[in-house]
Parts: structure tokens; C-alpha cells; sequence
């Protein structure tokens, strides 16, 4: 099948899924306006619009879904293909900690950009998304007490579930339609960023995009991505709610990590993400060696 009927394709069940997940949420008989409905409707999206999809059009065009999504190396049912490397795992984890401090320069960055004065109304329009967004974000990280139990939740479905999702649409199927891999990865990377409607933080998701990408090029594991991409979440819920209701300081002072009286993080940090990268590109290298020895 040509990949533009492909994604014709998958973005009719997308639709579909999306019109009968807020049938669903709109039948149920909660207050949808209140903070909990929201975060089940957040829920509901990570698994209706991101999963499920992903899901139907693997099985419609592969033999092997498991394998032609990456999660497996090999066959599912061969030994140890669903198994993924320690070294790797904590090297992905490592990236992207280091990484933080340099994603907030870029944030930063992006933020000191203004449009001209002919697109003033784009900007305010930019804005008002990057508002929105950023209320929505307050009013699912705020608990009643600092409740823990709220924390668990928002970690399943503001980091775990978005990262499965999000990484088995992008660079699970997306990425997967571009033969040029370097295209797949940017283009890819683009429109990850892209569809978040957050232009503020837009270059830095970007880039996050793209080592994600590339995380899975050089691996063909696409759960090392997911391990990256669940950091990066599990990191924004988890300082958001020790800054808030441990360490008690504002949102902005933990954004600032990196910028500012902190710049010097940013020096530090970054070589070291450098040299995480490398050796995640070594250890894949390893592997791929490794695997070819025992076929031969």
C-alpha cells in the first residue's frame, strides 16, 4: 500500500477512535468540567487516540505487528525478543537528565522570539494555546493536601501512558512511512512538536523529538524511546510536585533550571549527554554485532 493511503487510512480510525472515546466521556455520568473528568479524559486519549490505532493498523499491514512497531527484536514469540538491554536502559535514562538543563536554554530561547508586527495576531493567538495548556497543566498537577495518590495517578497518565502512546504514533508508525531515515526523524520530530500547540516550547520538543528518533534508529528498539520519553514526563510531574509541596518554590525558579544564576548546568550537563549519546551509538553497535555473530 502506498504510505499516503496508509495514512489516509490511520487517520480515519484515528478519527473514528476519537469520536467514539468522547462519546464515551461525554455518556459517563461525571462532572466533565471538574479536574478528575479531565484527567480520565487524558487517560481515555493516550489509550483511544494513540494506542488503540497504532494497534489496528499494525495487525491490518504486517504479518508481525510486534516486530514491524519495534518492540520486539525478532519474532515475538522467540526467545528473548521482547527483552531490552540494561546498559541501554540506563543510558537512555541518563540522556535524558543531562539533558534538562540544555532543554531549558531552548525554552528559554524560544520564548525570547516574537513574530512581526503583521503577525500580532498569530502571536496572541500562540499565546493563548501556551496559556491554556499551561492552566491545564496547573489545575491536573495541583492536589487537594499534596495528596500522594494524586502523584501515582499523574504519573501513569501524564508520563507512562503518553509515552507508550505518543512514541508507538511517532516514531512507531510515522516515522516508520519515510525511507530516508534522517527525514523520518526530523520530519517526524516536527510534527510530534508540532501537534503539542505549545510554540514556546517548540524547538526543544523538537530536538527531544529527534534524539527519541534517533534513539530508535540506532537501537531498532523502540523501548529504549519510551524509557526517554517517560523520563522527561516522569521528571516534569515529579519536580512540579517536590517544588510545590516539598521545597515549596515557584514553577518558574524550576524552568530556570539551567538558565539564568544556573547556566553553569547547562555547561556541565551538556558534554555529558554528549557522551551518553556516544555510548548509547556504541552499545547499539555491540548488540547489532553481537546478534549478526550468533546467525552467521
Amino acid at each position: 500500500m502506498h504510505p499516503l493511503l496508509k495514512v489516509c487510512e490511520w487517520l480515519l480510525i484515528m478519527v473514528t477512535c476519537t469520536v467514539l472515546l468522547f462519546t464515551i466521556w461525554h455518556l459517563l455520568p461525571l462532572n466533565h468540567g471538574d479536574t478528575a473528568s479531565l484527567l480520565l479524559l487524558q487517560a481515555m486519549q493516550a489509550i483511544g487516540l494513540f494506542i488503540v490505532p497504532v494497534v489496528a493498523v499494525s495487525w491490518l499491514w504486517s504479518d508481525e505487528p510486534e516486530q514491524w512497531l519495534h518492540l520486539t527484536a525478532g519474532r515475538a514469540t522467540e526467545a528473548n525478543a521482547w527483552r531490552l538491554d540494561g546498559q541501554l536502559a540506563l543510558l537512555s535514562v541518563g540522556i535524558i537528565v543531562t539533558a534538562i538543563p540544555l532543554i531549558n536554554c531552548m525554552v528559554a530561547w524560544n520564548r525570547m522570539i516574537r513574530l512581526p508586527e503583521s503577525l500580532a495576531g498569530l502571536e496572541q493567538m500562540l499565546q493563548s494555546f501556551e496559556q491554556q495548556a499551561e492552566a491545564m497543566l496547573l489545575a491536573f498537577m495541583t492536589y487537594k493536601n499534596g495528596a500522594w495518590w494524586m502523584l501515582l495517578v499523574n504519573l501513569i497518565v501524564m508520563a507512562i501512558l503518553p509515552a507508550i502512546g505518543e512514541e508507538l504514533t511517532f516514531r512507531g508508525v510515522l516515522q516508520s512511512l519515510f525511507r530516508n531515515k534522517h527525514v523520518a526523524v526530523w520530519v517526524t520530530a516536527f510534527v510530534f512538536s508540532f501537534v503539542h500547540f505549545q510554540f514556546y516550547g517548540f524547538f526543544a520538543r523538537m530536538v527531544l523529538g529527534a534524539v527519541l528518533g534517533y534513539a530508535l534508529v540506532w537501537s531498532g528498539r523502540i523501548g529504549y524511546s519510551m524509557i526517554m520519553h517517560a523520563t522527561n514526563n516522569t521528571l516534569s510531574v515529579l519536580l512540579f510536585y517536590l517544588g510545590t509541596y516539598v521545597w515549596h518554590l515557584p514553577q518558574a525558579e524550576l524552568d530556570a533550571i539551567g538558565t539564568e544564576q544556573t547556566w553553569w548546568l547547562t555547561l556541565l550537563c551538556t558534554p555529558l549527554m554528549g557522551g551518553m549519546l556516544y555510548l548509547y551509538c556504541k552499545r547499539c553497535k555491540e548488540l547489532q554485532a553481537d546478534s549478526a555473530n550468533q546467525n552467521s
